[in-house]
């Protein structure tokens, strides 16, 4: 009996030899993609198409892609399906396409899957068959692009060049299969943060302005006390965004190593002037800086916790679990976990999710997909090697998208929680405490500090995306 996939659905291939059709009302232009563990595309090779219908183990004809499994490379992690509009001025809208996946031996239909609800997207990645130890599996994707087949042989790491109009006759298709399409997405530019504010050299000795005796800070304690004034903002002393103002004479704000010293026309010139002031403490850290020396911490949205026990920082391996419940009793519900790494210019450098389950020599591991959230504990978790992670990632962003297109306002119990990967011991607990009716969640940030210690704050910002492709540039401003 077929299988009748739903989006995120996968079900095992019985068969070492599948045709997976793709068919709609309009004309398409069907294509596979083989793709390594990290997500692209060994070489332009990989792209199977009309122009290019043979690779290792998988086939292009008219009557769709093949694929025979024992022959396709072992460092060909999954084989990705699209489909393409052949009219590049249509779009998807009410025409949703069906991908049929046969036995190529008997004919038989082993599945089928139709993504619902399609708008503007000329270009689909339909299905995708991946390896799952020894075996194979197929997953329903029905992930949209709007620039066409370019848009995801780009995202693979297709080289693609986009023939110049001319006004001669349109030339034979070449790798790119469509007309001239959009320019990709233009990446955001690095943001350099200014260079800290030297404090104020104190003030001429007179009546009413006596400078504190303490010893003028070095540069490198300016640069320390970098922070924001939004709480969900970058954590102090992270090297995220713009140094804080300098105070001003007369303004009540404390500068390190002086005294903070009231406007000349309120002082008396006999009054005394304290010498020493408390500074206030980082915002997002409290009172005092919050570390794991009295076990677990449960976080409150936009409270921060130092990964620092007895004076060492934490530079173990920890993971990352997201759980969650449907509300009310309520239909399944599949939610990603994710994680996107950062360097310290807020410039994006890996996605890590259930197209692309590793990253950074496996620093960065996502164990697995879970398409309903059923059953106790952890429904998805990400282990991270701190110790491992290259030395430009110093930003870490956890997300979790609803790709089955529920809002936030219909899951239950969800929580992402640390801990420490070689024991198992919770570490830090965050609940979402108020659902908000949107489908992505910028869940916490781990954010490594100038120290070298890790610093976790729980952020709680909702973004509409069903997947983490659209939570990068919120997670970008995050940090």
């Amino acid at each position: 009996m077929s299988a009748v996939l739903t989006p995120g659905a996968n079900t095992p291939l019985t068969s070492t030899r599948v045709t997976v059709e793709v068919a709609a009302a309009k004309q398409l232009d069907v294509s596979a993609l083989l793709l390594a563990a990290n997500g692209k595309v060994r070489s332009d090779a990989d792209l199977i198409f009309f122009n290019q219908p043979q690779g290792p183990g998988v086939g292009y004809s008219t009557s769709g892609i093949s694929v025979e499994t024992a022959a396709v490379p072992a460092d060909v992690d999954r084989i990705v399906i699209t489909a393409s509009l052949d009219d590049a001025s249509a779009v998807f809208a009410g025409t949703e396409p069906t991908a049929t996946v046969r036995d190529s031996a008997t004919g038989a239909v082993l599945a089928t899957f139709t993504p619902p609800r399609l708008s503007q997207e000329t270009a689909l990645v339909v299905v995708e068959l991946y390896r799952r130890g020894t075996e194979w599996k197929l997953r329903a994707v029905g992930q949209g692009y709007a620039n066409g087949l370019a848009g995801i042989a780009t995202d693979f790491g297709v080289s693609v060049d986009e023939d110049e109009p001319t006004p001669t006759a349109t030339p034979a298709p070449t790798l790119t299969l469509v007309t001239p399409v959009r320019q990709p997405p233009v990446q955001q530019q690095p943001i350099q943060p200014p260079p800290p504010v030297q404090p104020p050299a104190p003030a001429p000795a007179q009546s009413g302005w006596i400078p504190a005796s303490v010893a003028m800070p070095e540069p490198e304690r300016v640069q320390e006390t970098w922070q924001l004034p939004d709480p969900n903002g970058p954590v102090p002393g992270s090297g995220f965004g713009p140094p804080a103002p300098a105070p001003q004479q007369g303004y009540s704000a404390p500068v390190p190593g002086y005294a903070a010293i009231p406007a000349p026309s309120s002082v008396p010139a006999q009054s005394p002037v304290p010498t020493s002031v408390p500074t206030p403490a980082p915002a997002g850290l409290g009172t005092g800086k919050v570390t794991l020396d009295k076990g677990r911490v449960s976080l409150t949205k936009g409270g921060s916790v130092s990964l620092v026990k007895n004076g060492q920082a934490l530079l173990s391996s920890v993971r990352m679990g997201l759980g969650w419940e449907p509300a009310y009793g309520g239909r399944d519900i599949d939610l990603d976990a994710s994680v996107i790494a950062f360097d310290s210019h807020r410039k994006e450098l890996e996605k890590v999710w259930f197209m692309n389950l590793k990253a950074f020599n496996a620093s960065i591991q996502h164990a697995g997909d879970n398409l309903t959230g059923d059953g106790a504990g952890d429904d998805e978790a990400i282990t991270v090697h701190l110790q491992s992670l290259p030395q430009k990632v110093t930003g870490l962003v956890f997300t979790v998208n609803s790709f089955s297109g529920q809002r936030f306002t219909e899951v239950a119990k969800a929580y992402c929680r640390l801990l420490d990967a070689t024991t198992g011991a919770e570490l830090v607990r965050f609940d979402l405490t108020h659902a908000e009716p949107h489908t992505g969640v910028l869940m916490c940030k781990l954010v490594r500090m100038q120290t070298g210690e890790w610093v976790m704050t729980a952020l709680e910002q909702y973004v509409d995306s069903k997947t983490v492709r659209g939570m990068v540039k919120a997670a970008a401003n995050s940090l």
